[in-house]
């Protein structure tokens, strides 16, 4: 663990602590903020966990999420601030206000491809997921994990790795895994109310995608696009959506699947998907998003010209590839 005595002074010196996952909420987001906040209120500390945005549907049954503000607006002196799975101040949104009060800043992270903001960073790019990283930080804390933090912990590792799918799976996670069901957690029940379970909405809104996907490059690229008016005819939220990208990269000869998000009249949030180590991330940095080689996301104007331009740029990335593999 790289920092780890900055870390455990810092925390452990500090009376009041906030800690804040990022905009548009995912379980890794959301299951490291709980189970790193519940932690530490084991040890006496008075915490404040901030998701922006609030809690997706799907995550508000886990222990602790009744207690996540949306916003840091009330707080008013914060001894540390702790960012967890954020790979740069700008996706905390309103949550970075209570890191403008701390007087010291610890950034706890996975992404490859990141901007530093903090004083402390804690960054491991092989963790499968930061509720790994946060595993490793409560034992150097000498934390109690309950079964509450292990619940929310295992949510983390789950949605992460697409239960288990993904490359970034390693011999560790499985070894984190093991000893966090030791400690009480109904697995089967957490997987399947996480992952698993689908809504009518998210169904719908699936079906919806997947009949607009669109080929490129000899179906090598698939895109396709949700609008507001998807959602207002389904009842859907944003949430809804968060999978449809890697059901989209799942289908056959695919190696990059882009869903397009229209979040408002002139923006649209992009998803991005890879297999085989192509770095979609490389593109997302143009637009000032980023994230992993194959998971990663940016926000791009909303208009045919812009769709354009980015499946331009995302053809490059396939010509690099078919290159490489004809070299």
């Amino acid at each position: 663990m790289n920092n780890g005595d900055s870390i455990r002074n810092a925390i452990l010196s500090a009376r009041t602590i906030a800690i804040a996952g990022h905009v548009n909420p995912d379980g890794d987001s959301i299951g490291s903020l709980l189970s790193l906040g519940l932690a530490l209120e084991g040890l006496g500390k008075k915490v404040f966990m901030i998701s922006p945005g609030g809690v997706p549907k799907k995550y508000k049954s886990l222990p602790g999420a009744d207690r996540i503000m949306e916003s840091a607006a009330t707080l008013k002196k914060i001894d540390l601030a702790i960012s967890v799975d954020c790979s740069s101040r700008d996706i905390l949104g309103n949550a970075f206000d209570a890191f403008k009060l701390a007087k010291g800043i610890i950034e706890i992270d996975h992404h490859d491809f990141r901007r530093p903001f903090g004083d402390i960073q804690f960054v491991d790019t092989k963790a499968a997921a930061v509720g790994e990283m946060i595993y490793l930080l409560l034992k150097e804390l000498k934390a109690h994990i309950t079964t509450d933090v292990a619940q929310n912990l295992l949510t983390s590792i789950i949605v992460e790795t697409d239960s288990f799918r993904l490359p970034n799976v390693r011999a560790f996670t499985f070894e984190v895994c093991t000893e966090l069901i030791k400690k009480g957690v109904d697995f089967y029940n957490l997987v399947n109310t996480i992952f698993w379970a689908k809504t009518k909405e998210s169904a719908i809104l699936s079906g919806i995608c997947m009949s607009r996907c669109k080929f490129l490059k000899k179906d090598r690229i698939v895109w396709s696009v949700v609008k507001q008016k998807d959602f207002l005819l389904t009842g859907g939220k944003d949430e809804d959506v968060d999978m449809v990208a890697d059901e989209m990269r799942a289908l056959k000869g695919v190696d990059i699947s882009i869903l397009f998000r229209e979040k408002s009249r002139d923006t649209l949030r992009v998803s991005l998907r890879s297999k085989d180590k192509i770095n979609v991330a490389s593109v997302a940095e143009r637009y000032n998003g980023g994230g992993h080689f194959d998971v990663a996301g940016c926000s791009i104007e909303n208009s045919a010209r812009s769709i354009k331009k980015f499946l331009l740029q995302i053809e490059g990335l396939i010509e690099k590839q078919e290159r490489l593999e004809n070299s």
